[in-house]
């Protein structure tokens, strides 16, 4: 599989790479990342062919979208794609004010959620501010999960659908931005936005993939139906799916439980079987559905993003797809790469 190959979205007629550019790291999550380091990395990607490129205010308190505005200004601007979120407002503060959790000296901003149509509106005005750049192609409505609001999701949840979906799908009828949509958590909730907003895109991360694909009941079906495009993040589940069953493991940003651990180490049994490595299997497996045209691993310097491109491209037999479904590892109505 062509890591730098392109896909074009039904309803927007962007084109995006199979692999994309996590920018999160680059915000410095859980431990900084130098401006030098940052700069080469997104010059790499570009070099390698990679032309999608998601970020987020979220991100480092604005330092993710300074950095890929930095790295990308001088490229020409029709020739990638750049994703960034609203839902979050930044505002100057003393840095000895701020709780940067997860982040690691992020900009000296702190962050409040913010829902609302204006608050949608501001957000896409500073996101061009930090990031330096004429326009953004792709408006989603962040985190408006359960993971991150807990019992005010509800609350959360109406504000986004009657105040931000309303201010992006303005900012697209206007022709300011190519697409719109929400980026969660959780498959549950971009099912209930698809139905309740005319949205072109979703961004999900960590719940569907080569460990999980309860997103096939209804939900994809849903988008493929409708050619809504979904962005897929986390495809390692925070870890597992990248360093094996091993002591101390990470799925969902926690040790692994049990069965999790004894799954993931029945899909290596199969991957040794073929000579497949696990991280190609969970990387190109998600893209084996027709409403997934683009996966956004994040990386922390070149290595990573070289193994990332080796791994993408890695070679895989369709009898190691059939293997796993013989073995019920993943679900038998899931597409896969090739079929």
């Amino acid at each position: 599989m062509d890591p730098v190959a392109k896909r074009k979205w039904p309803r927007s007629g962007i084109e995006t790479t199979l692999m994309g550019f996590g920018a999160a790291p680059i915000g410095n999550i859980f431990r900084p990342i130098s401006e030098e380091e940052s700069a080469a990395l997104i010059k790499a990607a570009w070099d390698a062919g990679v032309r999608y490129f998601d970020t987020a205010p979220m991100y480092g308190h604005g330092l993710s979208e300074a950095r890929c505005g930095r790295g990308l200004r001088w490229y020409p601007r029709d020739e990638f794609v750049l994703s960034t979120k609203v839902g979050r407002l930044l505002k100057s503060r003393k840095r000895s004010e701020i709780d940067f959790t997860p982040w690691v000296d992020g900009l000296p901003f702190e962050m409040r959620f913010d829902y609302s149509y204006d608050g949608a509106m501001r957000s896409i005005e500073d996101s061009l501010q930090r990031l330096g750049l004429e326009h953004i192609d792709i408006a989603l409505i962040h985190d408006i999960d359960g993971y991150t609001h807990g019992e005010r999701q509800p609350e959360m949840f109406d504000a986004a659908m009657s105040g931000a979906a309303k201010a992006l799908l303005k900012l697209r009828d206007e022709k300011v931005v190519k697409a719109v949509g929400v980026g969660v958590n959780e498959w549950q909730v971009a099912h209930e936005a698809i139905r309740r907003n005319d949205f072109d895109c979703l961004l999900l991360a960590g719940r569907y993939t080569l460990l999980e694909q309860d997103a096939l009941d209804g939900f994809l079906p849903m988008c493929e139906a409708r050619q809504i495009s979904v962005i897929l993040g986390g495809g390692y589940n925070s870890g597992i799916l990248a360093t094996g069953a091993v002591p101390g493991a990470k799925y969902n940003y926690a040790p692994a439980p049990e069965p999790v651990l004894e799954r993931v180490s029945k899909i290596e049994q199969v991957c040794r079987d073929f000579s497949v490595p696990l991280k190609s299997a969970a990387l190109q497996f998600v893209l084996g559905h027709p409403a997934i045209p683009t996966n956004i691993p994040g990386v922390r310097n070149v290595a990573q993003l070289d193994e990332n491109l080796r791994t993408f491209s890695a070679d895989i037999p369709t009898a190691f797809w059939d293997e796993l479904k013989r073995r019920e590892l993943i679900r038998q109505d899931a597409p896969t790469p090739g079929q």
